[in-house]
């Protein structure tokens, strides 16, 4: 090493010059601290200008930003004025331009304009990404160079790896015999190759493309290769949006054959984008399927929405059922959808959800997703459009709606098109001071139309369908099918027709608070009523298979109606009081509250409930939740009558270590007047409810949580004479430690054949989850019928007293770099002219965190006839 000491002293030896912590600190030092006094100019100006900037303390007057100077921290630096190079050594950190170079041992060559680090060498990027390496040769920008067995952690934790790469501009990075992976290593044993990851003898990452290219690539898990490929490209990990082909996905069915899905991705600008997914099925031909999706932010509306079509031309038709089972030799199926919402400001917006489609099957036989379709349960895509807003204490909604049934049982000339629909609420407190009575007022409106081309009968007690298909709703009794359509042999659920109902309430209540603690809630409303009717008493229907018929006539309908007016109004009135009495307690183990509960409401008769029909109001069950509603009615289409008192009493208790207990219990009292749930309606509804007596049945609700993660609830109901049960549900959630996760439901329903229940339902509901480590995990879940009935259209033959209605299995791993699961359904999903049809789904996935998702399904159909049973195959 030379250095001069001053112009006139001839050279010597010079020792290395260390610096004290407190001037290393300060992060001032510069690389080239002699550069500024040579000769020469430094080659790379923008370097040697920051440099002398820096050293003279000029601040920014040389026109340099802070982000262009580069600043040294070492414990120590060398200047060699014969080799032209400047050394700093132990713990070297140099800035420059957001990125951060470290290592033992830094070398800055000015001839060369190079930059040497050794040692523990560290890059990090603009971009939080981090470069380990062996050494690095780079240019005095650090765009440009070559890097020695490196090892590159970006900011979402993927990893390159090499012996050698060379960066271009600052742009290229080209890794010779690399390898990608987005696992972290084994904490054990670093050494060992992560669960998977791409080795190529060439990897090209492009950060202005933002893409990574593999040539002659493979994927190896745990090291050892399971596919090859010459030539691979995908975007680069920190992309969320990249035009490109997405992972494929597999298909097995025995009505469609073995195919793969291979969707193409086209990001065609930031707010939207394409994705087209063709799918090769051997046996059906080529599924298309497009998907449009795009965002809209104007200073006047922002939201998104997207439209979805599908469809193929089918090379092999007999694989489905023939109507009105099936599709049956239809050539062309498909679907249309779209949904979107979008925002006019804080508190209004619109949107829409919709599909057509060519037949009710299609969805199901082709497991094509949409946001239309309801649940397993109910089977039927439901398109709307509304109009929403909402403010502090209030919303507005309109809205209508479109059901397409998708059960074999259903008949779409008896869904209805529902609209308009409007809803309004509002909640406006009155402070005593200015209104003298204080309390809040609450607002309900609705209006609600509904049009229906067909009729919608059920008999009472047994099940009766039509002779021809063994599908649709009939009320035909005995040998003969004697037609028998009225009441009380029969329901009508739902009008033929066209009905229109408006309904707007005004209800007020206010809270008072006596010396000895006593709550007194007094509360009043009013209601008003208007409904509309035109009952369509010319359509008739015939079901024939050729050799047996049955008919379904909207003339029927007269004799649920009789000599109704197409007009009914009405008016009601009603107050009443609830009070409540809360004994508090403290103990060394929690805090206890007994309340007893009394509520009484007064108000008129309801009139014309076997005059009008009842399409909102048909759901009833009267428990715990319901016991003190003014109105236990689930719609606007009734509303309870007379003057009824509603008793109870329950109890609570908060332990101090998180868990607790309550229990509460009623019973309801018709006081006067006609009690509404002992005249039943068009469909036969407070009938067999546990109100229809003047002492209603008991209910109860039980719920214990001991610790957090147990909990424990059941809800019954019980006959008021004799105590016996009427209605139970029981269910229950447990969390032991975090490996295993369970809940378990039943319930039990008695037999309602005046609603069409002719027998009692039962049944169990199980689902567990054990997580054997912290990645791999077993599940399973099973939904028992107990009542041999619930299986059954027929309902004159039973199952064996456990039957199966859905099982399954999984198993699965996830960490973070992969998602791998294997699920088996086998459940119940139709049955068809009294043969019970059963499907088996297998769904494997496999998601590799950056690369993408594999999904392979297959399926097959079993058939249960009487005791036979065989696998679909047509």
């Amino acid at each position: 090493m030379k250095r001069r000491r001053s112009r006139q002293a001839p050279p010597r030896k010079a020792r290395p010059r260390r610096m004290p912590g407190a001037a290393r600190s300060a992060l001032l030092i510069a690389m080239v601290a002699s550069g500024a006094m040579a000769a020469a100019p430094l080659a790379a100006q923008t370097l040697s200008d920051t440099l002398s900037a820096r050293l003279n303390q000029t601040g920014d007057k040389g026109g340099k930003k802070e982000k262009d100077r580069l600043l040294v921290d070492a414990r120590e630096l060398v200047y060699n004025r014969d080799a032209n190079t400047v050394e700093a050594r132990g713990d070297v950190q140099l800035y420059y331009q957001g990125r951060i170079l470290e290592a033992d041992r830094v070398i800055y060559d000015r001839t060369k304009n190079r930059v040497y680090a050794e040692g523990n060498a560290k890059l990090t990027d603009e971009t939080g990404g981090v470069t380990y390496a062996s050494r690095f040769d780079l240019t005095d920008d650090f765009k440009n160079g070559f890097i020695d067995s490196l090892s590159t952690i970006s900011r979402d934790r993927t990893r390159f790896t090499a012996p050698r790469a060379e960066r271009t501009d600052g742009e290229t990075t080209v890794f010779d015999s690399g390898t990608y992976t987005a696992c972290e290593p084994c904490k054990d044993d670093p050494e060992r190759p992560p669960l998977w990851q791409v080795r190529a003898k060439r990897i090209i990452h492009k950060n202005q493309e933002q893409m990574v290219y593999y040539e002659s690539a493979r994927l190896e898990f745990l090291g050892v290769p399971l596919a090859w490929a010459p030539y691979l490209s995908a975007p680069d990990p920190s992309v969320k949006r990249k035009t490109g082909w997405l992972a494929p996905h597999f298909v097995s069915s025995t009505k469609l054959g073995y195919g793969v899905a291979t969707p193409f991705f086209w990001a065609i600008a930031p707010n939207y984008d394409l994705t087209l997914t063709p799918t090769l099925l051997s046996r059906q031909g080529v599924l298309g399927d497009v998907l449009w999706r795009h965002r809209i932010d104007t200073p006047w509306i922002t939201g998104s929405y997207n439209v979805r079509a599908s469809g193929l031309f089918q090379a092999d038709q007999t694989a489905f059922y023939d109507p009105p089972s099936g599709p049956g030799s239809r050539r062309w199926r498909g679907a249309l959808e779209s949904t979107g919402k979008m925002f006019l400001s804080d508190k209004w917006s619109f949107g829409w959800s919709g599909v057509a489609m060519t037949d009710r099957w299609y969805h199901q036989d082709y497991k094509v997703r949409t946001e239309a379709i309801g649940t397993t349960y109910f089977k039927e895509a439901i398109s709307t459009l509304y109009l929403n807003g909402k403010g502090d204490r209030g919303f507005f909604d309109l809205r209508g709606y479109h059901f397409r049934g998708l059960s074999a049982y259903d008949w779409q000339k008896q869904q209805p098109l529902v609209g308009p629909v409007l809803d309004y609420n509002k909640t406006i407190d009155l402070p005593p001071a200015t209104t003298g009575i204080g309390g809040q007022l609450e607002i309900d409106a609705n209006v609600t139309h509904l049009s229906r081309q067909a009729a919608v009968y059920q008999a009472t007690g047994l099940r009766r369908l039509d002779q021809a298909y063994s599908l649709y709703d009939v009320c035909e009794f005995g040998a003969a099918k004697t037609r028998a359509y009225s009441p009380p042999n029969c329901l009508l659920r739902g009008v033929g027709g066209d009905v229109t109902r408006a309904t707007v309430q005004a209800s007020w209540k206010r809270q008072f608070i006596d010396p000895i603690g006593q709550v007194w809630t007094p509360f009043a409303f009013l209601r008003a009523d208007a409904s509309w009717m035109s009952i369509d008493r010319s359509r008739s229907y015939l079901f024939t298979n050729g050799v047996t018929l049955s008919t379904i006539a909207n003339a029927d309908q007269a004799n649920f109606f009789a000599s109704s007016p197409d007009f009914v109004g009405r008016i009601t009135p009603g107050f009443g009081m609830e009070w409540r009495y809360p004994f508090i307690a403290r103990t060394g183990w929690g805090a206890h509250v007994i309340e007893p509960i009394a509520q009484i409401v007064v108000r008129p008769n309801e009139r014309n409930a076997r005059k009008r029909p009842n399409e909102d109001a048909q759901s009833l069950i009267f428990d715990d939740s319901n016991l003190f509603e003014w109105n236990k009615f689930s719609g606007y289409d009734r509303l309870e009558g007379g003057t009824r008192a509603n008793l109870g009493v329950q109890y609570a208790s908060t332990f101090s270590n998180g868990g607790s207990f309550s229990v509460m219990a009623g019973q309801s009292f018709q006081l006067a007047g006609r009690n509404s749930y002992a005249f039943g309606d068009v469909a036969n509804v407070g009938v067999n409810s546990g109100l229809e007596t003047r002492r209603s049945d008991y209910v109860g609700r039980i719920a214990f949580t001991p610790v957090t993660g147990y909990s424990f609830i059941a809800k019954g109901r019980f006959d008021e004479t004799n105590w016996a049960l009427r209605r139970l549900d029981i269910g229950a959630s447990f969390n032991l430690s975090s490996r295993l996760q369970t809940q378990i439901y039943y319930s039990r329903y008695v037999s309602q054949p005046e609603i069409g229940f002719p027998y009692r339902r039962e049944g169990v509901l199980a689902t567990a989850r054990f997580n054997i480590n912290d990645n791999y995990y077993i599940t399973g879940s099973a939904l028992l019928d107990l009542d041999r009935h619930l299986a059954d259209r027929d309902l004159n033959t039973k199952t064996s007293l456990v039957y199966p209605a859905t099982l399954g299995l999984g198993i699965g791993y996830k960490d973070e770099c992969t998602t791998f699961s294997l699920q088996y359904t086998n459940s119940l999903t139709d049955v068809v002219n009294g043969t019970r049809v059963r499907t088996q789904q297998v769904l494997l996935r496999l998601e590799l965190r950056t690369l993408g998702e594999v999904r392979v399904r297959g399926g097959t159909t079993q058939i249960t006839t009487g005791d036979s049973l065989h696998t679909a195959a047509p």
